[in-house]
């Protein structure tokens, strides 16, 4: 059944803009214009990897560094060459792209890979009064569901699930499980060749509360393997420069010195296995006596994928110390002050992280990873499926054309599951749910409680963690309802920077305080009643209790749904009878998730130790009576973004 010719004309004439050129933004672009959409805008910051070739299928090697936004419009206009792109190598999150340039589009399509910009998009689409269609791909698993103000949800409007995160002392300490020490090998990338965060120190943590250890007492227990490898509390930059990145210096000090001083933490190993020291030298004098090079573990064949082969010990140790080569001429071939960004598609930062978080997993008693088992951890991968973008980007294509066609309440979520449902439907469309009353972004005034010291949060942590971070800001602007209209934060530059180390209590600012947060680009303004406390949880800088716990979806009673859950690893996976809930998936395969993210209310927000198992997850399912989404089969926790 082809077009109506009235349908068919305002194809022709109308504006629409994709938000993300990888996975479905190929899908989607090649089928905006084969349906007859003329005026397209899409916008992507991303370039092109050699690991996007295998389904973002608008890039050919040729392209590889070139920008997508740029490279998808051209392939795309070889379909359809009457067709008007306009390609923009940039983020939309820009300044450039305010409301009014929102205004020009009767339809946006997010193809995105991070909440940051969904939720950006979402306020953009809010303010401007455009519709969205928003989507997202995991695996075999699939999601479309359309956005317009007043009628339907937005984004925001139901809780996300937060990016898991794990104590500074477990990570630091009392690894248990690979992803513990994958973290740590990450956060060690970045405190010896990329930009040095307090938040992800690596060394252990004397003030580990378990521990409860006398440093005076005990620090002399920790041997150190020699005077140059014997390192002063400095930064571990600092001091790996000082060495030259010397590997083996490097590898004593991380791999036996601080496993010693762990084991003065007497405490911490009464219940635990305590960790086993590796020495250089040791093990380098053991693999020439047993000829050990790069020989993988016994119990996994020498045949098959080399990245799916799990090193030995001694292999691992030159995996680190051809790494750390590599890395520091990297490094010095920058100069000065330069700085590594860690990526998951860098072979020598793949292989650091590869072998430092192997050691590590050794040390503890764990068992050793594959390459690829990192890789996936690291990157939050989900191995991704061309066919469930493509079937995506049809229904994002036929959700658009029911909005054009002035049928906008006939739009539906819909869900792609893997297995058949009850009713043998691997789509399950679900009626739009109405705003929710209490969303902190559509509701009619918009307005949040956060619980916090005043005495000890800083104007900035107010602004970065609280305003930017968990409310999704881009600029704001704070003032306090004081009568006096109090200019707490201004987004203009230099304007209120004096006040950025003040603690709010400086400010007036005490329990029953409001503060009005305003953020221009986003025509978004949020009301905070600041409620004090000093009773937080360690390393617990804030709460959100402006949505109540029974705000969130249901907790799963019903036992078909709990089998259903657990069954993650199996292919038969049920029905789920979940009576509210959404899922959230992404839109660019094999990338890394966002550690930005929009965390449930009532969670307490803690100093970032976020895993890199987790990115986005499924927050919202079909209800009872629509039949519902089967569950993912991929390993727990590791989330792909498509």
């Amino acid at each position: 059944v082809g077009l109506s010719r009235k349908l068919a004309d305002s194809l022709s004439s109308c504006a629409v803009l994709v938000v993300g050129a990888g996975g479905i933004g190929c899908e989607l672009l090649k089928n905006l214009v084969l349906t007859g959409f003329k005026n397209i805008e899409v916008i992507d910051l991303d370039t092109i990897d050699v690991s996007n070739l295998n389904r973002q299928f608008l890039f050919q090697k040729k392209h590889v560094g070139k920008s997508k936004a740029q490279v998808a419009k051209e392939s795309a206009l070889q379909f359809c060459p009457s067709a008007n792109i306009t390609a923009y190598h940039d983020s939309i999150m820009n300044p450039d792209y305010n409301v009014e340039f929102f205004r020009k589009f009767v339809l946006v399509m997010n193809a995105l890979d991070n909440r940051a910009a969904r939720n950006h998009v979402n306020r953009m689409c809010l303010a401007a009064d455009i519709p969205l269609i928003e989507s997202g791909t995991a695996g075999y698993l699939g999601q479309v569901s359309v956005i317009k103000k007043g009628m339907t949800e937005c984004y925001e409007c139901q809780p996300k699930p937060t990016q898991k995160t794990f104590p500074g002392c477990t990570i630091r300490n009392t690894p248990s499980e690979p992803i513990h020490c994958i973290v740590w090998a990450k956060y060690l990338f970045n405190q010896l060749f990329g930009e040095e965060d307090a938040d992800q120190e690596v060394s252990p943590d004397t003030a580990d509360p378990e521990a409860a250890w006398n440093p005076e007492e005990t620090a002399a227990r920790a041997t150190a393997s020699d005077k140059d490898g014997d390192i002063k509390r400095v930064s571990t930059k600092e001091w790996a420069r000082s060495t030259g990145y010397d590997p083996v210096k490097l590898f004593n000090k991380l791999f036996k010195d601080d496993i010693m001083y762990l084991l003065t933490m007497d405490k911490l190993w009464k219940k635990r296995k305590a960790p086993t020291p590796l020495d250089w030298h040791q093990l380098e004098n053991g693999a020439f006596q047993e000829g050990n090079t790069l020989r993988p573990q016994e119990e996994t064949p020498a045949t098959g994928l080399k990245d799916q082969q799990v090193l030995g010990v001694w292999g691992c140790c030159q995996l680190f110390q051809h790494s750390v080569e590599t890395l520091r001429t990297q490094l010095q071939d920058r100069g000065d002050g330069a700085e590594l960004v860690w990526d998951k598609d860098d072979p020598p930062a793949m292989d650091f992280v590869t072998a430092a978080a192997n050691l590590r997993m050794h040390i503890f008693s764990m068992n050793m990873k594959s390459r690829f088992d990192v890789k996936s951890m690291a990157g939050n991968i989900i191995p991704a499926i061309a066919t469930t973008n493509a079937v995506i980007a049809g229904l994002i294509v036929l959700e658009g054309l029911k909005i054009l066609s002035g049928e906008i309440e006939s739009c539906r979520s819909i869900f792609l599951n893997k297995c058949p449902n009850l009713r043998k439907k691997l789509l399950v469309p679900c009626i739009l749910d109405p705003p929710s009353a209490n969303c902190y972004v559509c509701a009619s005034r918009p307005e949040v409680t956060v619980k916090l010291n005043v005495n000890k949060t800083a104007v900035l942590a107010l602004q970065d963690r609280i305003l930017k971070e968990r409310f999704g800001m881009v600029a704001p602007d704070v003032q306090i309802e004081d009568g006096k209209g109090t200019i707490l934060i201004s987004s203009e530059e230099g304007e209120t920077e004096a006040n950025n180390n003040k603690f709010l209590s400086d400010f007036g600012i005490r329990n029953g305080s409001r503060l009005q947060a305003d953020d221009f680009l986003q025509d978004y303004t949020l009301l905070i009643n600041v409620l004090h406390t000093e009773e937080l949880e360690r390393d617990v800088e804030f709460e959100v209790v402006g949505e109540a716990p029974d705000k969130a979806p249901p907790p799963q009673t019903n036992q078909e749904e709990v089998n259903s859950i657990t069954n993650g690893n199996k292919d038969s996976a049920q029905p789920s009878t979940s009576s509210k809930g959404q899922y959230e998936l992404n839109s660019d395969d094999e990338e890394e998730a966002s550690s930005s993210s929009a965390a449930p209310a009532t969670t307490g927000t803690k100093r970032k130790h976020p895993d890199a198992e987790t990115g986005e997850t499924s927050t919202k399912r079909p209800r009872t009576d629509q039949s519902n989404a089967a569950q993912d089969d991929d390993d727990d926790d590791i989330i792909a973004l498509d």
